[in-house]
């Protein structure tokens, strides 16, 4: 049967299609996720328990930045002074199904992002339905290096912060894998969704919600918001909040600019 155009579709058709989206967008990730699980091993000893390894790359370029900068091995990270356990019968069970899902997600974003551009395209001019490759490419790519930056970045300064901190040498850290696993998550995929942030700009100038003005106006307080959060996931030192909150910025400032260039182009449209 022949899709309905927009002006034809009630508002139960519309729930039928985003059941759909949803349905498709499940299928996909789960069979990622079942990807994810046949190479399970990898991911846990070499991917999520990497940042536990005094020897991660990140750790390494810090140490190498240290000497460079004359600090000596002043942010060289030595040793790992925690252990991860598992305090739960089911524990490691769910921990693995949760992993591969979240694998699976991170894996399928890009047809996620195919199957929500196929449900709002309607509501798209025909000029605009062009980009569907340019979006989707851009998204991705966005996706993908915001993953990236909370894995390298974001990931291993929280580590090596709540490692290494402690209110007395009485106390010795074991984290519970539930505990190291749901920072992992949380961190890589916030910052993706984060670095999202100059494409929901685009769509939420289209339709007028955002304007360029109002992300200027509210400049300050974003930096503020940005320095905080750097704060909170860095270790109490200047060089890790510079880097963290540099990138941050850059998105905020794209987004000012791509919300800038829709405006301009409406206008044009009108004018």
């Amino acid at each position: 049967m022949a899709k309905k155009n927009l002006n034809e579709m009630s508002f139960l058709d519309h729930l039928e299609e985003l059941r759909w989206l949803l349905v498709r967008s499940t299928i996909a990730v789960l069979i990622l996720a079942t990807v994810a699980f046949l190479i399970s091993d990898y991911i846990f000893d070499v991917i999520i328990f990497g940042p536990t390894k005094a020897d991660f790359i990140t750790y390494r370029f810090f140490c190498d930045l240290s000497s460079q900068l004359g600090y000596s091995d002043l942010i060289c990270v030595k040793e790992m002074p925690f252990i991860i356990q598992n305090t739960n019968m089911e524990g490691q069970i769910n921990v693995l199904i949760w992993s591969c899902i979240t694998a699976g997600f991170i894996l399928s974003f890009p047809f996620i992002l195919w199957e929500v551009w196929k449900f709002i395209s309607p509501a798209l001019y025909e000029s605009e339905k062009k980009h569907a490759k340019l979006f989707i490419f851009s998204s991705s790519m966005l996706f993908f290096i915001g993953v990236l930056f909370g894995y390298y970045v974001i990931v291993p300064m929280s580590v090596n912060f709540f490692a290494t901190f402690t209110v007395s040498t009485v106390v010795i850290n074991q984290f519970s894998i539930d505990s190291y696993i749901g920072m992992v998550k949380t961190s890589v995929i916030a910052c993706g969704l984060f670095f999202e942030l100059p494409i929901i700009i685009y769509f939420l100038t289209k339709v007028g919600l955002v304007t360029p003005e109002f992300l200027r106006k509210y400049w300050k307080y974003a930096v503020i918001i940005i320095l905080v959060v750097a704060a909170i996931v860095t270790p109490p030192d200047v060089v890790s909040q510079i880097i963290v909150t540099i990138p941050m910025l850059i998105i905020y400032e794209a987004s000012i600019l791509i919300s800038k260039i829709v405006v301009k182009n409406q206008n044009k449209q009108n004018g």
